[in-house]
């Protein structure tokens, strides 16, 4: 069986991908909007999402270091850098850290229903 020298590999490493990496990643399936400087947004699939950065489908080449913003449901706009590109898919290094929880949370259908919405019942 051929063995694969690691030199043919040195294009891309390990360090490539993950960086200063830390904390876990959360799994995940949502729609966020991608916003570039000087361009229009753009809704992307956001893969899984960590305190630090995510990863989203993005087919558009994009260099690494391009400065972008993300609109994350539960979280609002957040901006960061592309830590890497590559098959469709990018990583973004957020500038500050977030909640990724608060992306998990349910939109609308809440425990409190309003008063006004609430039928009056009334006893004979």
């Amino acid at each position: 069986m051929e063995q694969f020298s690691p030199d043919s590999l040195t294009a891309l490493s390990a360090e490539d991908f993950t960086g200063q990496r830390a904390g876990a990643r959360d799994s995940l399936m949502l729609s966020a909007n991608f916003r570039i400087a000087g361009q229009p947004d753009e809704n992307v699939r956001v893969r899984n999402l960590s305190s630090g950065g995510m990863m989203a489908e993005y087919a558009a080449p994009i260099a690494r270091g391009t400065v972008v913003q993300v609109e994350v449901r539960g979280v609002g706009w957040v901006s960061g850098k592309i830590a890497w590109a590559t098959d469709g898919r990018v990583g973004v290094a957020f500038d500050n850290e977030i909640d990724p929880m608060l992306a998990r949370k349910p939109v609308g259908k809440g425990t409190h229903t309003p008063v006004y919405v609430k039928p009056i019942l009334t006893r004979r």
